[in-house]
């Protein structure tokens, strides 16, 4: 038997538990654990008190107090502490999207991202239905080349499923001119890789690949994506200026008003990591008009926009957006960001809504749901923040691919400002001890004896703090060590336009009113309705002054207990869409289909 706990990562030491209470042991394995909570009396208690959080891997556990307090007069209707409660603690999910660190969140993630992605295609949720008829496409925008990689390539698909393709693939690397590199390695690779082989996406010399060109093109990647759309806007507005389409008048929040393009894009996109560790875009973007009266409505383009200039708009854009980056010592002139070769890393495909077509709907939603709960496992790394005690553990300039990115992220986010070894400094000569001859400050007019006039400095020092804080630092590669365990990649996997779809939030706080309902008989709140924290004035709030207590489960038995029983839910959930899709012959909403 063990405990789930976390161990505190400020510990000064290692192995030191983050709570200082020991659980009783109960037993010598997690099912002798399991048993001896199953028979307690209280069993069923504590089961639905976890239900919430059952099938967290590692849930995070809140102690103090909870209020009954009446929302009209503000008078406490009762009050519970969670010392009376099973295992003196409130537990909540972690809400974690990665499904490598915990399973259960990151696939309540992925079905929330499914019906965030979808409901941009095809409305719901509080979006009109309307977007159906935009003009949508479905683009992959991928990185340059930093150096040559083992791959796969199969040029013909006679597979029915590509996630198990079993296709014959080309030779990775068949070339008859070039035999070695400049180092004296194979430049060639006769072999036929298959889909699961641990290789691919590893350089074919370690020493020949730009490791620093990555992590950098990683680092500034948002950015590139950021100007290439702006880039794809401004190409849209030339277009309908050019077919007299007039620009559209609107009022800003501060009263004023202004002429905008009649035409904007409403993208969404997820990030993923390929093998290679670099990073690449798969991005719906859609095509909406502007609205006047109502600047944030979602209304249909102005006719005579069509698919063909969205793909026209973002491939003009992939093509000519490149700049380099800041001035760096190991490099001054800078890195040059850019997108890959268009003919070969730009696929833009048109999106259809419905079950027919080459790219539906549901198909793009569920792929990007898919990649959005994933992150480094694509390249075998899996660590947390990295910090000056644990870089060495996976850091290495001469080691395996992974390890000479992450040394190529530490060392080019090294500060640039930091003063130079002791050893290398210049000695300057130290002033003699004792006062100086007598003199008058003439700001002041203070006699002193010090070198420096007391009054001076005391009102010198009283002005430096009362000035606001400088930023943390200038160096805009610093963020590489921060994300190092990123591959240099520090922004979020899943981002959209404000106007593409509904919330997170939203979703969430849709499941919460759910919740709240689902035993009543009454009919449910709305998706697109009022936020869960809107109650009326006969509803008792419950408030809450609870702080952290912890992090895991008590004990390994618990935690059997809670994802079993999760597990069964899960089972019985799953077994109840798919006898609704026999019976209405639709694909449920909230299942990610795979896609080609």
């Amino acid at each position: 038997m063990a405990s789930t706990l976390d161990l505190t990562p400020r510990a000064s030491a290692r192995g030191v538990g983050s709570n200082a209470d020991v659980p009783p042991v109960y037993g010598y394995t997690a099912a002798g654990s399991a048993f001896e909570r199953a028979t307690r009396p209280d069993y069923f208690g504590w089961l639905e008190h976890v239900r919430s959080a059952a099938g967290c891997t590692r849930p995070i556990r809140l102690a103090g107090q909870l209020l009954t307090v009446d929302a009209s007069t503000g008078r406490v209707l009762g009050e519970r502490h969670t010392d009376g409660m099973p295992d003196a603690a409130i537990y909540t999910a972690c809400g974690n999207r990665r499904a490598t660190v915990c399973p259960s969140c990151a696939q309540t993630y992925q079905r929330d991202a499914f019906q965030l992605l979808r409901a941009g295609l095809v409305g719901g949720k509080g979006v009109p239905e309307t977007v159906a008829e935009h003009p949508a496409v479905f683009a992959t925008f991928t990185a340059p080349s930093f150096g040559t990689v083992h791959s796969r390539v199969v040029k013909r698909h006679t597979c029915r499923n590509r996630r198990r393709c079993d296709c014959r693939a080309e030779p990775c690397h068949a070339r008859r001119d070039v035999g070695v590199c400049a180092h004296g390695r194979p430049a060639v690779c006769w072999a036929r890789h298959e889909a699961g082989d641990a290789v691919l996406g590893r350089p074919l010399c370690l020493d020949c690949y730009d490791h620093d060109h990555q992590v950098v093109w990683n680092l500034f990647s948002g950015e590139l994506w950021h100007r290439t759309k702006q880039a794809a806007e401004r190409w849209l507005a030339k277009l309908a200026r050019r077919r007299g389409i007039p620009r559209v008048e609107v009022t800003t929040a501060t009263g004023k008003a202004r002429k905008v393009a009649p035409v904007r894009l409403s993208p969404g996109k997820v990030a993923e990591l390929q093998a290679r560790g670099a990073v690449h875009f798969h991005a719906i973007a859609r095509l909406d008009g502007v609205d006047g009266l109502d600047p944030d409505a979602v209304v249909p383009p102005p006719a005579g926009f069509t698919v063909a200039d969205l793909v026209d708009a973002l491939r003009h854009a992939a093509e000519q957006i490149a700049f380099h980056t800041p001035p760096h010592s190991d490099k001054p002139q800078g890195w040059p960001i850019a997108w890959g070769d268009p003919s070969k890393g730009l696929d833009i495909r048109p999106i259809t809504t419905g079950i027919d077509g080459e790219v539906t709907d549901g198909m793009v939603a569920g792929y990007l749901a898919k990649y959005a709960t994933k992150s480094t496992e694509a390249t075998g790394h899996t660590s947390t923040r990295l910090t000056a005690d644990t870089i060495d553990d996976y850091a290495d300039p001469d080691g395996d691919h992974t390890a000479r990115l992450i040394d190529a992220c530490w060392r080019i986010g090294r500060p640039t400002t930091a003063p130079a070894p002791l050893a290398q400094r210049p000695r300057e000569p130290r002033p003699r001890p004792g006062f100086v001859d007598p003199w008058e400050c003439p700001d002041c007019g203070t006699h002193t004896r010090y070198a420096a006039c007391p009054v001076c400095v005391a009102q010198r020092q009283a002005a430096l703090d009362t000035e606001p804080t400088k930023p943390a630092t200038a160096n805009p590669y610093a963020r590489l060590r921060r994300w190092a365990h990123m591959l240099g990649y520090g922004g979020h996997f899943l981002t959209k336009g404000r106007r593409y779809s509904v919330t997170f939030q939203l979703l969430r706080d849709t499941r919460v009113s759910y919740r709240r309902h689902e035993d009543q008989v009454h009919e449910h709140p709305a998706a697109g309705g009022p936020p869960a924290d809107r109650v009326d004035d006969d509803t008792p709030l419950i408030v809450g002054t609870l702080t952290f207590a912890g992090v895991g489960w008590h004990t390994t038995g618990d935690a059997l207990l809670a994802n079993t029983a999760a597990a069964m839910a899960r089972e019985r959930r799953t077994t109840g869409r798919e006898e609704l899709t026999h019976e209405l012959a639709t694909t449920p909403a909230g299942t990610a289909p795979a896609a080609a």
